[in-house]
């Protein structure tokens, strides 16, 4: 076994689905992800504990931004989205834990190992929406446009969803994303990770070794002006430490990570 427990950014999704397993088993658990627990297998388990003192603030960093990121699909599907596009979807089970409309089409884009792993694990189990799932790296921009093109005509009002995507890429990468999902007509709203000036900088400092297969990347100095420059507007912005005082969660350490809704 290798000592970095993290040999791809495709494993970062079996270490935060343990938090989210972990965050079922409590008695006053924000969401149950039950299937959390079927998916992560032992390697997700290895990663965590292989995390020590870092754990502590992902996992309260992975179960907030998921709660908000619940309402914030709640709320746009009650607006009449009827296409979510989860790109890099990882280990997500929202198609199965949340009460989604049937007739919402629910699109999982990721690594093929990833949807394998995915399709083969929860064979036995029925999502509560219409789910399709494609074998991708969208970093791929040929194959990425094409598939937006295809998604978007078959679907009115579509989110797209990119939950932990966007710091592992670079910022030409998330420039070019941000414009290829600005270009389909159909695809109206992006949930995506924000990040502000402050936490920006520790960012940039060396991470824990265990992460050195999958560094943080994506520097844009100005987030909201690099977000205006590629055509998308902010329509509300969460801050994690703010959510979790509304939710009764304590905050393990001072910071300005939020999620925001495009």
């Amino acid at each position: 076994m290798s000592k970095t427990e993290i040999g791809h950014v495709s494993d970062t999704a079996l270490w935060v689905a343990t938090y989210r397993a972990e965050e079922s088993k409590r008695d006053d658990a924000l969401f149950h992800d039950s299937l959390a627990q079927v998916l992560v297998g032992e390697k997700g388990w290895r990663i965590a504990r292989s995390m020590k003192g870092y754990s502590r603030y992902t996992s309260w960093s992975v179960v907030i931004r998921t709660t908000i990121i619940d309402s914030y699909i709640r709320r746009l599907i009650s607006e009449g989205v009827d296409t979510v596009v989860n790109l890099g979807a990882g280990l997500d089970t929202r198609p199965y834990r949340m009460d989604l409309p049937s007739s919402l089409r629910w699109v999982e884009v990721d690594f093929p190992h990833l949807i394998e792993l995915k399709v083969d694990r929860l064979r036995a189990e029925k999502p509560s929406c219409q789910l399709e799932r494609f074998k991708l790296d969208f970093s791929n921009r040929g194959a990425r446009i094409q598939l937006f093109s295809e998604i978007s005509s078959k679907s009115g009002k579509i989110l797209v969803l990119t939950e932990g995507v966007i710091p592992y890429l670079t910022n030409e990468q998330v420039g070019q994303l941000a414009d290829d999902i600005r270009s389909q007509s159909g695809f109206r709203f992006w949930i995506v990770d924000y990040f502000s000036a402050q936490v920006l900088k520790i960012m940039k400092k060396p991470r824990l070794k265990q992460m050195k297969n999958a560094p943080f990347q994506f520097d844009p100095g100005d987030w909201f002006g690099f977000f205006s420059k590629h055509g998308w507007q902010s329509r509300e912005i969460r801050y994690l430490s703010e959510e979790s005082e509304k939710l009764g969660r304590r905050v393990p350490m001072p910071c300005f990570f939020g999620f925001c809704s495009l």
